[in-house]
């Protein structure tokens, strides 16, 4: 008798592999529905950026009539943690709990200080609307609760991002750990255009108690999701626990380690340039839409629709791309050179006050964020020994935040001093035109600097230092003991 149900899941699963980008990675071990269950974390993470960086700094900046270089500057007090990205990940490889678990108390933590920052934005609106009773309310009070609550949504973001990631590593084998990592960023573009489409349509018309209910909803849903994500993710280990301390090394000297690569350096000047010019627009991009072109906050918040959906095709061709032997540097030098076009697109929509042009070259600006970002993420893990994985990636990761949430200060800054200093009957578009250009001044920065290195190898060294892995692995076995060659896990695989 023909097996209906046998059938179908063949071609559900090929379906799968064919069309979800990493859908490959999956394996007997760890199934596909265990990864998407633990990138749900991801999921909350684009929330909470499309909830401060897409509606909240437009809303504050026009209709509460905050100065941009105040919100900008509380959009980057997160860089705060940005640096210490890799110091978290290092430190969650050499946490002993009671039970043995290393990763899910620091993703437990993180959620937590989410909630927290998500529980005092709307108090901190309230104030800021002088909605209701906050009428009398000082005003300072609205502006230090907001920068509290940004800085405690931020600073979970970084926590759970890095955990989580170091978490998803753990699970597959090494030469799966890429697609893993490019797996959970194709979550988070995910999670950012279902958020920014909800929030759009929940915000179609607003008001502050509108705004203070969908911030509330938010905080639910993260810990829900974040909660159903580490649920049965990390086994627990008391052996892990009650093991001998090997050999001490220090963050120090696992850092000199990991630096003193050839390259490495430059690689992460790269990172900082590349990452600023995709990213100083952020806070400037929605307000720029609703002060030179006029789209409401619905419309506005959709650009960040077409910035994600280019970031989620731009990480889907560069996997492809990459797969088929493309140089991950050659990928991140094409993505930056998509930029400047893209950014020479959105000045011109001031000029001829065009809608679509200002969406295309939105859309446009995402696809090169997403090839450099996946390009220069594989660059940087290729060019890291085998057992500093998550180091390499807490180390992407904290070079990218600092250098986001310093650029959208700058921006901010620059776009208030403009405006502070032009004269009567100027373009309303110049402010923010001028940051743009800066923008795609980083972009053709970072090219000429990642040039010299189109011409070194990136293939990942195979030395092991033993202390290092006993060290990292918490225990007396080195980390990573007895891995799983390709053609034996190859069986394993959901194809």
């Amino acid at each position: 008798m023909f097996n209906y149900k046998s059938f179908a899941l063949r071609k559900i699963s090929g379906v799968g592999v064919r069309f979800l980008p990493f859908s490959d990675a999956a394996s007997d071990e760890v199934p596909l529905s265990r990864l998407l269950r633990l990138s749900l974390f991801q999921v909350t993470v684009g929330m909470a950026l499309v909830l401060m960086v897409g509606t909240l700094n437009r809303v504050m900046i026009v209709e509460l009539r905050v100065p941009a270089t105040l919100v900008g500057a509380m959009l980057a007090l997160p860089l705060v943690f940005a640096p210490f990205r890799a110091l978290i990940g290092f430190r969650s490889d050499r946490l002993k709990s009671a039970l043995g678990l290393r990763r899910l108390p620091y993703i437990f933590k993180g959620t937590m200080l989410q909630f927290g920052g998500f529980a005092i934005m709307p108090f901190a609106l309230l104030v800021l609307s002088g909605y209701g009773e906050a009428i009398d309310a000082p005003r300072w009070i609205g502006l230090s609760s907001a920068a509290l609550a940004f800085l405690l949504v931020g600073a979970g973001v970084h926590i759970v991002q890095t955990i989580g990631l170091a978490l998803a590593t753990d699970l597959v084998p090494e030469e799966d750990q890429p697609k893993v990592v490019g797996l959970m960023y194709v979550m988070l573009l995910v999670g950012m255009i279902v958020s920014a489409f909800t929030y759009g349509a929940l915000l179609q018309n607003y008001t502050p108690g509108r705004l203070i209910q969908v911030i509330q909803g938010s905080a639910v849903i993260t810990v829900a999701l974040n909660f159903f994500a580490m649920w049965k993710q990390e086994a627990r280990d008391r052996m892990r626990a009650l093991a001998p301390k090997g050999p001490e090394v220090t963050f120090g000297e696992a850092w000199a380690r990991l630096t003193e690569r050839k390259g490495m350096f430059r690689l992460l000047a790269i990172i900082g340039l590349g990452t600023a010019g995709f990213g100083m627009a952020d806070v400037l991009l929605e307000p720029f839409g609703g002060q030179v072109l006029m789209m409401s906050i619905a419309d506005t918040t959709r650009l960040t629709v077409f910035l994600a959906c280019g970031s989620l095709v731009g990480f889907v061709l560069a996997s492809r791309w990459l797969g088929a032997g493309t140089r991950p540097i050659d990928m991140a030098l094409f993505g930056a050179a998509v930029g400047l076009p893209a950014f020479g697109l959105i000045v011109w929509s001031s000029s001829v006050l065009s809608v679509p042009m200002l969406m295309a070259g939105t859309l446009m600006a995402g696809f090169g964020a997403g090839l450099f970002g996946h390009g220069t993420l594989t660059a940087t893990m290729r060019s890291a020994p085998r057992d500093q994985i998550g180091l390499s990636l807490g180390a992407w990761g904290a070079v990218q935040a600092t250098s986001a949430g310093l650029a959208i200060a700058i921006g901010g800054a620059v776009r208030d001093t403009i405006v502070a200093t032009e004269v009567v009957g100027a373009s309303a578009a110049a402010p923010y035109t001028s940051v743009f250009l800066i923008e795609a001044g980083l972009l053709a920065l970072a090219l000429l600097l990642a040039l010299p290195l189109r011409g070194k190898s990136e293939s990942r060294p195979i030395d092991v230092d033993p202390v290092q892995t006993t060290y990292l692995s918490g225990g007396t076995e080195p980390h990573g003991a007895q891995p799983r060659t390709p053609q034996t896990f190859a069986a394993g695989r959901t194809r």
